[in-house]
């Protein structure tokens, strides 16, 4: 199995940086890849990916030097067992609000003794070319669980969600959230910041390691005030459009009148 960069990076405190993968094309991983990024997060839950194109992301990503992560769309022991299954080195779970949540993925997610994972030798274990056993042990080092904390009832059950032993980081999710608190899209509003506050609060007394998804450079330099190491970035979609549209705006103002 690859070693996971990304969990050592992590641990050594060096920053690093992410984006959610939604358009299921190896060529965008490419050039997320060559554009320095650290990891990224596939999207099961908002976008129409199928599995056997996580597996061709998965394996641009490991070309391309990303730590591929998968966002899921629930817990669910077939969707996890196929992701890992493909290559993928974590989950990232949405809307957690539960500890059971957590429980459940890493039973489906890890090996004995951690969990019940379904034993197979697939590509993450090339395939049986080495002993399953020695698979087995480095996937148990090597797999993250990255539970999301997006709605109110998860910051208020984070100590509780966070004190798993298999969870690597927590990643907040600032729009579900502001719709939770009664501000839909309100990121920036003040019940939003609050929380999020809260929850990095959270994190910092149980252990477990922050992300953010930045929406600007002085919203990262907050985080990095308060310690923070883990950031996304958005989507490549955003990322594209406001690329493509900044790029026509300029041109377009350069031209003059028409």
């Amino acid at each position: 199995m690859r070693v996971n960069t990304l969990k050592d990076k992590i641990a050594r405190k060096q920053d690093v940086f992410g984006l959610f993968v939604s358009i299921p094309h190896p060529v965008i991983l490419e050039m997320i890849g060559h554009a320095g990024y650290d990891f990224v997060i596939i999207d099961l839950e908002h976008a129409a990916t199928s599995m056997e194109s996580v597996e061709e992301l998965i394996r641009t990503a490991e070309l391309a030097e990303l730590t591929p992560l998968v966002r899921i769309s629930k817990v669910e022991r077939a969707e996890i067992l196929k992701v890992l299954d493909c290559g993928a080195q974590g989950i990232v779970i949405p809307h957690v609000e539960t500890l059971a949540q957590v429980k459940e993925a890493a039973h489906h997610a890890f090996y004995h003794p951690l969990g019940m994972r379904s034993l197979n030798s697939g590509r993450p274990g090339i395939f049986g070319k080495f002993p399953l056993t020695d698979y087995i042990e480095k996937a148990n080092a090597q797999v993250m669980i990255v539970p999301m904390i997006e709605s109110v009832k998860g910051v208020r059950q984070s100590s509780e969600i966070l004190s798993h032993p298999q969870v690597s980081f927590v990643l907040e999710g600032a729009a579900d959230l502001s719709q939770s608190l009664g501000v839909p899209w309100q990121t920036d509003h003040p019940d939003v910041r609050e929380a999020l506050k809260a929850l990095h609060e959270t994190a910092q007394q149980v252990g477990v390691p922050y992300a953010a998804v930045t929406r600007g450079i002085e919203d990262m330099t907050l985080w990095r005030e308060r310690g923070v190491h883990i950031y996304v970035l958005g989507d490549d979609r955003n990322t594209a459009f406001r690329a493509y549209a900044q790029k026509r705006n300029d041109y377009g103002s350069a031209g003059g009148p028409t």
